[in-house]
C-alpha cells in the first residue's frame, strides 16, 4: 500500500510517470495502473477455482445422476461423498483419490440447495421444556451398566435434568418426568418429544399416544407437542443438553449402589447448574428459571403412579410372557387369567381379584431365563419331591442343602422342603435356607420348629454368631478331694 499511495501522491504533484517509475524502482505499468485507478473501494473475495479435477472427466455426470436421485429418498439414506466414491471404484473403475469426489459433490449440494431449506431460530415461552432419550454408562451396585438418561431442559432459561433408567418405555417417561415436576414444584404447560421417545408418535398430522401418558396429561393438565420425523432441530435445545450432561455429569462413569440413589445424586447436580450464566442472557440461569416455574402450572394433590395394567393367561407351569421375558407366578397359578402391573422398575402379578401375588425387579432387553421368586416354586416341590433334581430352585441353595436334599429319600425331602416353605411365608426364604444350612452343618435334624424358629432369628438379626465354647470355664466349680478321690 506505501509504494501505490507513493505513486498517487506523486502523480498528484505533476510528475511524470517515467520519473514516478525511476525514483521508486517500479514499471511504468504500474505507475499508470494505479495513477489512473478511479476506485479502492474494498471488495469481497473472489473463490478461486482449485486447479486440477481433471481426474473426474467422464464420472460428473454419474455423480450428479445419483445425487439427483437421493431427492426422492429418505434423508437418512441417501449417498455421502465416500459412498459415491466407494461406488465409483467398485461399479466404473475410477482410480482417483477421494478428494476430488468429496469436493464435487460439495459444490453440486451448494448449486442445488433450495431457498426453503435450513434452519430458523426458535423462540421458546417460559413453561415449556424438550424431553428426548440418550444413553450413558454408569456403575450401579460394582456392574458397569449402559444406561437410558431421560433429559428434560426448559428452553427459555436453559435449566437441565436428567433421570436414568434401564429402558425406553411410556412407564420411565412418566416416572421421569413426575420426579423432575415435583423436584422443581410445578408442572410444565407445554411438552415437547422426539417421535422416538417411547410414548407417542407423529405421522403426518395425526398423533398416537399411549393411554398411559394420555393420562399422565390428563393428571398434570400439560399439553403434548411431537416433532416432525427426522427433525431434531425442532427440539434443539434438549439435543445439546443430552450431550452436555453426559459429559459433564457422567464423566468420569458415577458409581452408585442403586439406580435411584444415582438418580437422588443427577438431580443433585443438575440443581447446581442454576449459578452458572446464560449464554445469551448473561443472568444465572436460577434467575431465569424462577420465570419458568412462574409460567408453569401447580402440581396436583395426589402424584400420578405410571403403572400399566394388562392381562396375561398363565401357562401350564404358571408362567406368563411379557414384553418378552418369561416371568413365573407360580405352578398354582397354571391356565388362571392374571393381571400384569408395569412399572418402570418393577413388575407386579395380581390374582382375579386384583390381589398381590408375585412381585419382580422388571427385567429390560431379552432374557434367557425364566425369572421367578424361589419360595413360589416350594409348594409344587413338597407335592412332586421327585421334580427336585431338575427343578432352577437347585442351584439357589447352598451347597449342604443341596447335598443333603440329593441324598434324602422322598419322604425326608418332602420333610425340609415343607419347612423350608413354612418358614419362608414368616421369615423369607433366604432365612430359611440359611436355617437350614446351619442346623445341617451342626449335624442336628432341620426339622419345621427348630428351622422355623432359627430362620426368624435370622431375619431379625438375633441368633449369635457361632463360636467355639470353652468349656474349661466350668472346672473352676468342681474340685477334687484327693483324699477320697471324689470330685466335691
Amino acid at each position: 500500500m506505501s509504494v501505490q499511495e507513493n505513486i498517487r501522491r506523486l502523480d498528484s504533484q505533476g510528475v511524470p510517470g517515467r520519473e514516478i517509475a525511476r525514483r521508486l524502482g517500479v514499471s511504468r505499468d504500474s505507475v499508470a495502473k494505479y495513477a489512473e485507478q478511479q476506485d479502492f473501494s474494498p471488495a469481497p473475495p473472489a473463490a478461486s477455482a482449485r486447479p486440477g479435477g481433471s481426474v473426474l472427466t467422464g464420472f460428473e455426470r454419474i455423480i450428479e445422476v445419483w445425487l439427483a436421485e437421493d431427492q426422492r429418498r429418505p434423508r437418512k439414506q441417501r449417498h455421502t461423498a465416500k459412498r459415491i466414491f466407494d461406488r465409483l471404484v467398485d461399479e466404473h473403475g475410477f482410480t482417483g483419490t477421494y478428494s476430488p469426489v468429496q469436493r464435487h459433490v460439495k459444490k453440486w449440494a451448494a448449486r442445488n440447495r433450495q431457498d426453503g431449506e435450513g434452519y430458523t431460530e426458535l423462540v421458546w415461552p417460559a413453561g415449556t421444556v424438550q424431553v428426548d432419550f440418550g444413553q450413558a454408562e454408569a456403575i450401579i451396585a460394582g456392574i458397569r451398566q449402559v444406561l437410558h438418561i431421560l433429559v428434560v431442559t426448559f428452553p427459555f432459561s436453559n435449566m437441565r435434568f436428567v433421570q436414568a433408567y434401564r429402558g425406553e418405555t411410556a412407564e420411565c417417561v412418566c416416572h421421569g418426568l413426575r420426579t423432575v415436576f415435583e423436584h422443581i414444584g410445578a408442572a410444565p404447560r407445554h411438552l415437547v418429544f422426539d417421535n422416538a421417545t417411547g410414548i407417542g408418535r407423529r405421522v403426518g398430522t395425526k398423533v398416537v399416544e399411549s393411554k398411559l401418558f394420555a393420562a399422565f396429561k390428563l393428571h398434570y393438565r400439560s399439553e403434548s407437542r411431537y416433532c416432525n420425523p427426522y427433525s431434531g432441530h425442532e427440539k434443539g435445545n434438549v439435543e445439546n443438553a443430552v450431550g452436555f450432561l453426559r459429559r459433564n455429569l457422567m464423566v468420569p462413569e458415577p458409581e452408585a449402589a442403586t439406580l435411584a440413589g444415582l438418580n437422588e445424586v443427577l438431580l443433585a447436580r443438575c440443581d447446581a447448574l442454576a449459578a452458572t450464566t446464560h449464554y445469551r442472557e448473561g443472568l444465572p440461569l436460577g434467575e431465569l428459571f424462577v420465570q419458568d416455574r412462574a409460567a408453569s402450572l401447580a402440581l396436583p394433590g395426589i402424584g400420578f403412579d405410571p403403572v400399566r395394567y394388562e392381562s396375561r393367561k398363565a401357562d401350564k407351569t404358571g408362567n406368563l410372557l411379557i414384553d418378552g421375558n418369561t416371568y413365573a407366578a407360580g405352578p398354582a397359578f397354571h391356565g388362571r387369567m392374571l393381571t400384569v402391573g408395569l412399572r418402570h422398575d418393577v413388575v407386579q402379578i395380581l390374582d382375579e381379584h386384583a390381589e398381590p401375588v408375585r412381585s419382580f425387579p422388571r427385567a429390560f432387553g431379552r432374557q434367557t431365563e425364566t425369572i421367578f421368586e424361589p419360595a413360589s416354586l416350594l409348594p409344587l416341590l413338597v407335592t412332586k419331591p421327585g421334580a427336585w433334581g431338575h427343578s432352577p430352585l437347585r442351584a439357589l441353595v447352598t451347597d449342604p442343602v443341596r447335598d443333603w436334599l440329593d441324598k434324602a429319600t422322598a419322604t425326608d425331602r418332602r420333610r425340609l422342603l415343607n419347612a423350608v416353605d413354612a418358614a419362608s411365608g414368616s421369615a423369607g426364604f433366604d432365612a430359611a435356607i440359611a436355617a437350614a444350612d446351619t442346623l445341617i452343618r451342626r449335624g442336628d435334624t432341620p426339622d419345621m420348629a427348630a428351622l422355623g424358629m432359627l430362620a426368624r432369628r435370622l431375619a431379625h438379626g438375633t441368633e449369635p454368631a457361632a463360636a467355639n465354647v470353652d468349656l474349661s470355664v466350668y472346672d473352676t466349680f468342681t474340685t477334687l478331694n484327693t483324699s477320697t478321690g471324689e470330685v466335691a
